[in-house]
């Protein structure tokens, strides 16, 4: 049997899969689940506040290109999957839409999205080199292009700086040596506080995070099998262990209701998060704390391999839109520089082109810096539809071993075992097997 004879099969077993789950809704026979629009139309589909916010910006592309309606259906971040993939089954998908990165693969697989290197390939306004080059890997399998960064994101260092100062460490610390040495000196400095905050209850990213720091693949094989249990996740889990074993880092997560309070006083003083906390640590802490925190690239294992995975939301072009050429220059229209410094002022969102880093907004603003940092030194995490689903797994797993229900040994070898599972329909399209 081919790869591709394999490729059709699994297309053909997701598809009818989707269409029994959605059957069981109602959703994919109603009229209301069609689309319906005017000819000159094109659909635009964005989730949360990004779908209030660029709205904004669409006068703007309608007055420079007159012939053009743009509609924006603004769905909730935590329904835009499974509609997304009730349009699929109904065939009412939208012309053009924000998608996630992570969820690429799994909307190629479906034959959902197109392939955009003719329209790059023609296009003065949008080319490679204009985005940092992890996250323009996101959007590439099998070097297909399939979408266009719109904004980004990525892990950083959160850390009041002014009880890092009092331990010697006033610029965060820049290796896991030193961070090991700012958290002992943070516990033993106070009773009952901690060094860092690891949200591993309800978070994957901080011991994937420790993983890419190793420069583990995470996936084997071709990405059909786990490489959890590989001699670099593994060094890495050791040493995110650490930090609870040594009682540097709270075990019961849950007890932390608030993040933002405990942070203020002093409870812990490092945290790994993304952009959305700039907005957040400015809003929520006091005044008295205005200028006693910062942010700073990742630690890694020595001061020069700081590694963070690239995240963020890209724009889709679907397949079945009969309006491609509009949705290009919409496409291209909201990669502008100039209106990537607007979504940015509306939301917060970092920008994904590299010119658009120069505005007075993030030259000046001291906290934006370390992702600037990060995003030049970000790679793509693995791209299977399966990822989301293997993530999870990773927190369960890597939890038990904080709470000490497993070895390091035994909780990265189940893991293994059960992304094995999770990649068997994905080993049998690539291998056969």
């Amino acid at each position: 049997m081919t790869f591709i004879t394999r490729s059709v099969d699994v297309k053909l077993w997701l598809t009818s899969s989707i269409a029994v789950l959605l059957l069981a809704y109602g959703c994919v026979s109603l009229p209301s689940c069609a689309r319906m629009e005017r000819s000159s139309d094109v659909v635009f589909w964005a989730f949360g506040v990004e779908g209030e916010h660029v709205a904004k910006l669409i006068p703007e592309f309608e007055r420079r290109n007159p012939g053009i309606h743009v509609r924006v259906q603004m769905i909730p971040w935590n329904a835009a999957h499974e509609k997304l993939l009730t349009a699929f089954a109904g065939e009412s998908l939208p012309d053009i839409s924000q998608l996630g990165n992570t969820w690429i693969p799994e909307f190629n697989v479906l034959n959902a999205i197109e392939d955009l290197r003719p329209w790059v390939a023609q296009s003065a306004a949008v080319r490679d080199s204009s985005y940092f080059p992890g996250v323009w890997d996101t959007y590439r399998i099998d070097s297909v292009l399939y979408g266009i960064p719109w904004y980004v994101d990525t892990r950083v260092m959160f850390y009041r700086s002014d009880l890092l100062a009092q331990i010697g460490y006033p610029h965060g610390p820049r290796t896991w040596s030193e961070l090991e040495d700012a958290c002992a000196k943070l516990v033993a400095r106070s009773t009952g506080n901690y060094g860092i905050f690891f949200s591993t209850n309800n978070e994957w990213a901080p011991p994937v995070l420790f993983g890419l720091q190793k420069h583990s693949s995470l996936l084997k094989d071709h990405d059909t099998r786990g490489n959890f249990s590989g001699p670099e996740f593994a060094d890495a889990t050791r040493e995110f262990y650490k930090f609870f074993r040594n009682g540097w880092a709270p075990v019961k997560t849950t007890q932390i209701v608030n993040v933002y309070q405990a942070f203020a006083e002093g409870y812990f003083a490092l945290y790994m998060s993304g952009p959305w906390y700039i907005g957040e640590f400015t809003r929520r802490l006091p005044d008295s704390l205005r200028n006693s925190w910062m942010t700073a690239p990742l630690p890694g294992p020595d001061d020069s391999s700081s590694i963070s995975f690239a995240g963020g939301s890209g724009l889709v072009m679907l397949r079945t839109s009969k309006h491609k050429a509009e949705v290009w220059k919409l496409m291209e229209f909201l990669s502008e520089p100039a209106q990537q410094i607007n979504f940015y002022r509306l939301t917060g969102n970092l920008p994904a082109r590299l010119e658009a880093w120069h505005d007075s907004s993030l030259v000046h603003n001291v906290y934006a810096a370390a992702f600037f940092k990060q995003l030049n030194n970000a790679v793509a995490l693995p791209k299977v539809p399966e990822w989301e689903q293997i993530a999870q797994e990773v927190r369960q797993y890597v939890e038990l071993i904080t709470m000490d229900q497993l070895t390091v040994d035994e909780g990265l070898k189940a893991l293994d075992r059960k992304v094995d599972i999770i990649l068997e329909k994905r080993r049998w399209m690539v291998h056969g097997e």
